[in-house]
C-alpha cells in the first residue's frame, strides 16, 4: 500500500499493516521477477532474472520513481520512500538518528508534508526542516487548506524554506540557492517520474514522460498494450484513487473485447471523491 510508504519511513507502522496480498483466484498466476523491459513487437515481457513471457494483452502498471530534475547529488546522498525497500532503508536512518540531529526533506507537496508531520510525531528530539519551491506549501491546494498545513507545521516546531531551489546536494549538506545547509539525513519528495521501463518504451509521451493514450486506455494503434496509473498521461495528477478508477475502465474494455463487442466512442469522465492528507495520526486536511 504504496500511500502509506511515508509512514513506514516515519516509524509509526510495521511492513505488516502495509502490504497487501494479491486476489486469490484460481484462473489467476503470479510470476516473480524483476522486469527489464517490454518488446511491444514481439508481445513479450522481458526479465533480468527469468525467461520472457508472452502476453495476448498486457497493462503496464509499473508506478513512478522519483524524479532528480538533475540536481547533482540528488540520486546519490538522499533517502527515498518510493518502494517499500527504500522506505525501509530511511527508517532505519531516520531511526538511528541521535537526538537533535536534523532531517530534511526536499519537497512538500502531500508526501513530504505527510513524512514530515508523521515524522513529528514519532521522533519529536529531532530537528525537521522543509524545503518548498514555492511560496506556500501545498501550492495546488487553495490557500486556506495551505495556510493550514503550514501554520501546523509552525506550531509544531517544524521548519519551512518556502521558494527553496536545490542547486546541489551533498553527503549531510543540501544547498539552496548555493547556500550550503547541514542535515544528518536528506529524504527527497520533489517530484516523480514513471519508472524507467516505461520511459524506455519507444511510444508517444507527454512532457512529463507519461504514456499517450486513446480514450480507452490503450496505445494508439496497438489495442494490446494498455498503461494505468503514474505512468499514464490523464487529465487528472497521478494519485492511487485515479489508478484505480483507470483500472475499473480497462476491465470493463478489455470484457468488451474479449466478447467481440463494440465499444463505447468514450468513457465515462473520472469522478474523483477528493483529496486527504495527514498531519500525523490525530490531525489532518481534506479537499
Amino acid at each position: 500500500l504504496k500511500t502509506e510508504y511515508y509512514a513506514l519511513a516515519a516509524g509509526t507502522i510495521s511492513d505488516h499493516h502495509i502490504r497487501v496480498s494479491f486476489p486469490d483466484h484460481p484462473k489467476l498466476k503470479i510470476e516473480y521477477g524483476t522486469i527489464s523491459s517490454v518488446d511491444l513487437e514481439g508481445k513479450k515481457v522481458l526479465f533480468h532474472d527469468r525467461e520472457p513471457i508472452s502476453y495476448d494483452d498486457t497493462v503496464i502498471g509499473l508506478g513512478c520513481e522519483d524524479k532528480y530534475h538533475n540536481v547533482p547529488g540528488a540520486p546519490e546522498h538522499t533517502y527515498s520512500i518510493q518502494t517499500i525497500d527504500q522506505s525501509r532503508s530511511t527508517y532505519q536512518a531516520l531511526n538511528n538518528l541521535n537526538a537533535e540531529a536534523t532531517v530534511a526533506i526536499v519537497g512538500a507537496g502531500l508526501s513530504g508534508v505527510e513524512l514530515a508531520s508523521e515524522l513529528r510525531e514519532s521522533r519529536k528530539d529531532l530537528n525537521i526542516i522543509l524545503f518548498d519551491r514555492g511560496e506556500l506549501i501545498l501550492s495546488s491546494f487553495p490557500k486556506r487548506l495551505s495556510k493550514y498545513v503550514q501554520s501546523w507545521f509552525e506550531e509544531h516546531g517544524v521548519k519551512i524554506i518556502n521558494c527553496a531551489n536545490i542547486t546541489k546536494v551533498e553527503e549531510g549538506i543540501v544547498y539552496n540557492h548555493d547556500d550550503p545547509i547541514h542535515a544528518d539525513a536528506i529524504v527527497w519528495t520533489a517530484g516523480i517520474q514513471p519508472n524507467q521501463v516505461v520511459r524506455d518504451l519507444d511510444v508517444e509521451k507527454d512532457p512529463q514522460g507519461r504514456v499517450v493514450l486513446t480514450p480507452h486506455h490503450n496505445l494508439p494503434g496497438d489495442e494490446h498494450v494498455y498503461v494505468v496509473g503514474d505512468c499514464a498521461s490523464l487529465p487528472h495528477a497521478p494519485s492511487a484513487q485515479l489508478a484505480e478508477a483507470q483500472a475499473e475502465q480497462i476491465v470493463q474494455v478489455l470484457e468488451l473485447r474479449w466478447k467481440g463487442e463494440p465499444l463505447p466512442e468514450a468513457m465515462p469522465k473520472f469522478k474523483l471523491k477528493g483529496v486527504l492528507g495527514s498531519l500525523g495520526k490525530k490531525a489532518g486536511f481534506g479537499l
